[in-house]
């Protein structure tokens, strides 16, 4: 099989349940021209050497032929440095360290509140979708906290959130087409988010929105463009990537009962067991975005100067090459040094947020659900090859234990 059409089945959304026979097989050529002039890389040392390397851009601009309905005015996450580096260091002024570093950590109790409610929900019955019922609020109730957006405006954030997810695609065929339906979906967003920013900046508020419009520093501060590209990506970054991280937890847990049972006696293991699933179910599969900005050779292949290019992290993080028996869920693995938040300059900002919450809510399901099984193996999955987890995930249960403080 070319690596073209093996390329073409891992993006079939008929494989998504299990791609990992086909990254086995991708990795063979771990650097594979795509008829469509895109280079996958898929190989754990390739992948963390372009991360690292200053000739690969993030910056879609910068394709040999760049398509008109490409973003202008790109979040941070699309630029590449200095202006990258300034955004990413205003952004994160409000949210996490040296500024801020009780940010994460000061949501834990909202987080156990809200997981415990969404539990105790679910409670009167011996069934529920833990997707939509349990797993999804969470992470979206945080992260419009986070942004201040209202309580009552946040439902409308899952179809633009779905609408946007559905884009995100690897490959050249029909992406200026994906470009626009992605820029019309955000305009909306941008239109709403425009609305609640001029707001924080008559009456700002503790939120990192009000931050945003507010602060202005050595530096400078946000033009209205990076204040609303910027609250678009941590909204759909901020709750997409966490809701399959937990979906996929709970659906692994769910899997191999013997570690559901070793979880409940040792809650502590969920901290290693939360970076095991960052490795062993991403996710993110992904990054689509990358940019060769000068001819650079790897693994014997040279890839041209404005040339797209595919970074495989899950097919990475499972390369033999890297680590040993990749295949087996292993908690207890000494060295987990996995590509589950990328690396490089664009590290995921929200790693510290995400790692919470899947440690927040994977302990309380694990230790309030009775007797879990799954109704359905495989469970049906998320369309997007980018971001990949279950759209449903049916167990059945026994009951649930009532919330008992630790």
């Amino acid at each position: 099989m070319s690596s073209q059409s093996l390329f073409e089945r891992i993006l079939d959304p008929s494989g998504r349940a299990d791609p990992y026979p086909l990254y086995e097989r991708l990795r063979e050529t771990p650097v594979a021209r795509q008829e469509d002039g895109t280079y996958v890389v898929s190989t754990y040392r390739e992948i963390v050497a372009l991360l690292h390397d200053p000739r690969i851009s993030s910056d879609r601009r910068n394709l040999a032929a760049p398509t008109e309905a490409l973003d202008q005015n790109p979040a941070f996450i699309g630029l590449d440095p200095p202006e990258h580096d300034r955004l990413r260091r205003l952004a994160m002024r409000h949210f996490g360290p040296p500024h801020s570093p009780r940010v994460v950590e000061g949501l834990r109790p909202a987080m156990l509140e809200i997981t415990t409610g969404l539990i105790d929900g679910i409670a009167d019955r011996n069934r529920a979708d833990l997707v939509d019922e349990v797993v999804y609020p969470l992470p979206v109730a945080i992260i419009c906290r986070l942004l201040g957006v209202p309580v009552e405006d946040q439902p409308r954030f899952s179809v633009w959130a779905d609408a946007l997810v559905e884009t995100l695609k690897p490959g050249e065929e029909d992406r200026a087409e994906r470009e626009r339906e992605r820029e019309a979906v955000a305009a909306e967003l941008r239109g709403y988010l425009g609305g609640l920013a001029e707001e924080r900046g008559r009456q700002p508020g503790e939120d990192l929105l009000s931050g945003f419009v507010t602060y202005r520093g050595p530096e400078g501060g946000m033009t209205p463009q990076d204040v609303m590209s910027t609250a678009v990506l941590l909204l759909i970054a901020g709750h997409e990537t966490t809701i399959n991280l937990i979906a996929n937890g709970m659906l692994t847990f769910l899997r191999h009962p013997d570690l559901l049972e070793r979880l409940r006696a040792d809650p502590g293991l969920i901290v290693p067991a939360v970076e095991e699933l960052l490795r062993y179910e991403p996710p993110v599969h992904f990054l689509s975005s990358r940019v060769a900005l000068d001819d650079i050779t790897i693994a014997g292949v040279t890839i041209p100067a404005g040339a797209p290019v595919v970074l495989a992290l899950a097919a990475g993080s499972r390369d033999p090459a890297h680590v040993s028996d990749p295949g087996r869920f292993d908690p207890y693995r000494l060295r987990n040094e996995h590509l589950g938040f990328g690396g490089g300059v664009h590290y995921c900002f929200g790693a510290p947020l995400a790692r919470l919450e899947g440690q927040i809510m994977l302990t309380e399901l694990v230790r309030r659900l009775r007797a879990p099984k799954l109704v359905t193996d495989p469970p049906p999955y998320r369309p997007s090859p980018v971001l990949r987890g279950p759209r449903h995930l049916l167990v059945e249960y026994d009951g649930v234990e009532p919330y008992l403080p630790t």
